[in-house]
Formats: structure tokens, sequence, C-alpha cells
């Protein structure tokens, strides 16, 4: 085992597995594990990365679909922070947050918030306190105006507060399309 990989038997073949430093930590030399695992497939070679379970690998592999991450930046950014600190670095906008991966700069960070917005799942403690407007019945009218919001270009959080702040107003028995066109009004104000 090395600082960045490891060699993992598998049916008697050794397989290097590329790894951040805290999975690595819980495999010894001898014992069995279980990782998840990410294949990469490049004109010239084919190199395995291996992750603590399926949430580290699914992260990973959403990185790689931002413009300039490869696989190394993306498992980098996995060895900076855990799956929900880029979820919340990301759903916070925390620029300064996410360039304390090396390799990434104040223009990538942006980029990375820009193309993952939503794609990464809810930030840690989404929907945790008090009972609010996601927790009514309408939560489903609620969910579609914020991915339509999403799917128009506002990042995640600024679609769930301007439909949160519009559902505190107006209440929650508005049709879809009503209550889309409500929080529109209100997002162009606030622009």
């Amino acid at each position: 085992m090395r600082l960045d990989s490891a060699v993992v038997t598998v049916g008697g073949i050794g397989l290097h597995v590329l790894a951040a430093p805290n999975t690595l930590a819980g495999l010894t030399a001898g014992e069995e594990a279980t990782l998840a695992t990410s294949l990469v497939v490049r004109e010239d070679s084919l190199t395995l990365y291996g992750f603590a379970d399926e949430d580290a690998r699914d992260v990973f592999e959403k990185l790689q679909t931002v413009s300039g991450v490869g696989p190394r930046l993306a498992l980098a950014m996995l060895a900076v922070h855990s799956p929900d600190g880029l979820r919340a670095a990301v759903a916070d906008e925390d620029i300064t947050a996410l360039t304390k991966v090396p390799g990434v700069g104040k223009k990538g960070a942006g980029r990375l918030v820009l193309e993952l917005g939503g794609k990464l799942g809810a930030a840690p403690g989404a929907g945790a306190g008090a009972p609010g407007p996601a927790e009514t019945p309408a939560s489903g009218a609620e969910d579609q105006v914020i991915e339509a919001l999403v799917g128009l270009g506002w990042n995640r959080k600024q679609a769930t507060d301007g439909t949160r702040a519009v559902l505190a107003v107006t209440g929650t028995d508005k049709p879809v399309a009503d209550l889309l066109r409500e929080v529109l009004r209100e997002m162009g104000r606030r622009s």
C-alpha cells in the first residue's frame, strides 16, 4: 500500500487501485475489504479508482462531468472533502471551501458550482429543522417548481429560497404553473 494506491487481490489477480487517503486508511494488508470502484478508460490506459462506499464513487463520477475536471482532480476533491462536504460547498456556493482543493482556483470553483448545481443531491441538513413548506402536502409542487428553476439556470439554493419565500406568502394551494410564475416574478425582482 502506498499513500495514493493499494494493490487489491481479486480472484488471485492483483489490481492496482488509486484511492483517497481516507479510503486507504480503512484498508489493512491481508484483510478482506470491499471497495466501490470506478474504471476510467483512456486511449492508452485503464485506471481503477476505489472508494469506501458507493456514495463517494457516485460523487467522483459526477465531478468528472464538469469541464476541466478529470479523475485525478475529482479524487483530490474527495481527499479534501467528504461527499457531503462537497454537496454543501456546491449548494452554498462556497468558493473558499472548493479552492482548498489543490488545482482548483476561483474560476474552477465557480464552474463546479455552476455545472454541479443540483446534480450531487441534497446537501447535508437539507430539510432538517422546523417544519416548513418542504414538509407540507404541496412539497411535490414545491419540488417541481425548484426543478424547473434549476433547469432555467438558477442554482438550487436560489430556487429553493425563492420558492419558499413565495410559498410563505401565498400558501400551498396554487397549481404548479401559477406558483412557478409567481416565483419567477419574485426572482426577477431580486436580481
